[in-house]
């Protein structure tokens, strides 16, 4: 058998690595390898919760090494720095790069690439330069950072000067499910600093958020109504919800949007759009215009056949160019059941192509509530949940990606040590 490497952790490369190196079994662990610039892997769908400080990193993480060993596949810790398609040999970078010798070359009989994508800023100016991003842990801590500095700066500024306008203005471009749930998040962080009296600021109103979409609702993959539910929801809050509003520039301060408003803006968050990273453009393959890889239906690059490609980092178009997959982690781990059949079938050619299946949107609106669509769940109709039920389903999304990994013992116990350590600590980290 052709050794197989794969080119990131994230949802799609350690569901594929997993899997396969539970089918291959400890005979051929040397045969896939999985290939990550971090020695642990995170659920990014989890991203906004650790920008908002409701939850530690630390304790939602698997560790690639535990999980190679467990699962009968070879980790490398480095950064992938080159692919030759010709001798098909990867040249990858320790992540200990002060190292001599540092790089290392990988053969590889298949490519499969699952690296996710970053923030696309769509060319606006002042965005990549003003905006901060929530692609990594590291995006979303450095966000928590700031977040609170500005929160005591704003407190302290109260205190000395009284009758001075201490309100801290954060908005958010881009209304789907990360721009959505961090707003939530953040008004449920404020209000809890605010009681405990850690914010130092008067009232938990004085941090407005507000929330700048393009087009016309907010949560685009749900129908009208769970769109309005949720929108309600969160202008209860007290959250500002601008939809129809285009970004024409982003500045130190401020928003300026298309049709000449200027919204200040401590902080502003970029949610609007992902593209593949710029690594994808030195491969010298098809891509979309947003550096995707183009993969036929067998997830293939249309480029050169030995390189798959799976989650964010790619897109399956149908004829009217429409893609066929979103990216999701929903998507991603579909293409990751369906590769990991295809690479280890003995009529790979002879199988059909992939089809996605929409099994609906989950939204968290901060603790206690949630909104979302079913889609096919009693018969052909879609169910609308929301409030504790949806939470509820929300949570087991995430409980079943980390009990498909770690099994469902070490699941549970992650799940018991987090709760005892929830009696210990604050509800938010603000340290």
């Amino acid at each position: 058998m052709q050794s197989i490497v794969i080119v990131g952790g994230g949802v799609a490369g350690l569901e594929l690595a997993t899997r396969l190196g539970r089918t291959l079994g400890p005979r051929h662990k040397d045969r896939v390898v999985l290939i990550d610039t971090a020695p642990t892997h995170f659920w990014k769908p989890l991203l906004h919760e650790v920008a908002a400080g409701t939850i530690d990193p630390a304790s939602h993480t698997i560790d690639y090494a535990r999980q190679a060993i467990d699962n009968h596949f070879t980790f490398v810790c480095g950064e992938v720095v080159q692919v030759d398609r010709v001798q098909r040999t990867l040249t990858v970078r320790s992540r200990f790069d002060d190292m001599a010798d540092s790089h290392t070359v990988l053969d590889y009989g298949r490519l499969v690439l699952a690296y996710g994508s970053v923030t696309n800023f769509f060319g606006i100016p002042g965005a990549e330069q003003h905006c901060m991003a929530l692609d990594s842990v590291a995006g979303a801590e450095a966000f928590r950072k700031r977040f609170l500095q500005l929160c005591d700066a704003a407190g302290r500024r109260r205190q000395a000067q009284p009758e001075a306008n201490s309100a801290l203005d954060i908005v958010i471009v881009g209304a789907g499910p990360t721009g959505i749930e961090l707003a939530a998040d953040l008004r449920q962080t404020v209000d809890t600093l605010a009681h405990y009296g850690l914010s130092g600021l008067a009232a938990p109103q004085q941090v407005r958020i507000r929330i700048v979409e393009r087009g016309s609702q907010v949560l685009p993959s749900l129908d009208a109504e769970a769109s309005n539910l949720a929108r309600r929801k969160l202008e209860a809050m007290g959250i500002v919800i601008c939809t129809d509003t285009a970004v024409a520039e982003v500045r130190e301060d401020a928003v300026a949007t298309v049709d000449g408003r200027v919204f200040p803006a401590a902080i502003t968050v970029w949610a609007a759009g992902v593209k593949g990273p710029d690594f994808s453009t030195h491969l010298n393959v098809l891509l979309n215009r947003s550096n995707q890889l183009l993969v036929d239906e067998h997830l293939r690059s249309v480029s050169d056949p030995e390189i798959h490609a799976l989650g964010d980092c790619c897109t399956l178009q149908n004829p009217d160019k429409s893609a066929i997959a979103p990216p999701s982690a929903q998507a991603a781990r579909q293409q990751a059941i369906y590769l990991a059949n295809l690479l280890t079938h003995a009529q790979p050619d002879a199988l059909p192509g992939f089809k996605y299946r929409d099994y609906g949107t989950l939204v968290s609106l901060g603790r206690g509530d949630a909104v979302g669509i079913l889609r096919r769940a009693i018969g052909k109709h879609n169910v609308r949940v929301k409030g504790t039920f949806a939470l509820a389903m929300y949570g087991l999304t995430y409980q079943r990606h980390v009990m498909g990994h770690l099994g469902p013992v070490r699941m549970a116990a992650n799940v018991l040590a987090r709760w005892f350590r929830s009696k210990m600590m604050m509800p938010v980290r603000w340290h």
